[in-house]
């Protein structure tokens, strides 16, 4: 089985790609905060987003929603972000 501290190449690329994109709209320090106060919640809110998954494909690409529940399940997936978004800000 996977090591649950490291992530896939996909996984990696989601994440900068997500940070670039916080960076991007000058949202860091709402992310951030967003994200700290949410790290408990990450795997209910991974499973909300398989359980709506249907209604949001009729809107957005499901590919690219699941990936995102899928590493949302790894509870290091939010520290993760977090250091890569503050990593930018340097």
């Amino acid at each position: 089985m996977d090591d649950p501290l490291e992530f896939t190449e996909a996984e990696e690329a989601l994440l900068d790609r997500i940070a670039d994109e916080v960076i991007r709209r000058g949202l860091e320090v709402p992310a951030i905060f967003l994200l700290e106060s949410m790290k408990p919640l990450s795997f209910v809110g991974a499973q909300a987003m398989h359980f709506f998954q249907p209604v949001v494909a009729a809107f957005l690409p499901p590919d690219g929603w699941d990936r995102l529940a899928r590493l949302l399940e790894k509870r290091e997936a939010m520290e993760a972000l977090i250091q890569r978004i503050e990593a930018r800000l340097d």
